[in-house]
């Protein structure tokens, strides 16, 4: 690993939200993953610019720590790894302001082929040849 901290997103904690409990609804944790890993995408210049293919979900896990509220502001976090095969992955974590780790998001993703409706069997690859920053998507050394 390198000495760089992952990606970061910023997200204020909206009433709408909450569960009945007054806590960040479950659900909306992982769109708060989802968030980070477009931005991520995105600022890599990955999100458009692999023509003909886009990166689908195919797995989510969640492990709650801590409680977040509303007005709370939070960081999540966003790092791909990529490995040999057709998937990788994008986890996130999210913290509260005091540094707080509040939830860890694992994501298991792969890189669609929209015509053949087929995972690509080079997903790092792909991105590279689009011209993405590999740098700013993962810190692990070599992607």
């Amino acid at each position: 690993m390198t000495d760089r901290e992952p990606f970061r997103t910023r997200i204020k904690v909206r009433h709408y939200e909450l569960d009945t409990l007054g806590h960040l609804n479950h659900a909306v944790y992982h769109s708060y993953g989802e968030v980070s890993r477009l931005e991520l995408l995105e600022q890599a210049g990955a999100l458009n610019g692999v023509e003909g293919f886009a990166a689908v979900l195919l797995e989510s896990h969640i492990v709650f720590r801590r409680e977040i509220r509303a007005g709370d502001v939070v960081d999540v976090t966003c790092d791909a790894k990529f490995g040999s095969g057709k998937t990788f992955s994008m986890d996130s974590n999210i913290y509260k302001a005091d540094g707080t780790l509040a939830a860890e998001i694992t994501c298991t993703l792969g890189l669609m082929d929209l015509e053949r409706r087929k995972l690509a069997t080079d997903p790092r690859g792909r991105f590279a040849e689009a011209g993405a920053d590999l740098k700013l998507l993962s810190t692990a050394e070599g992607d």
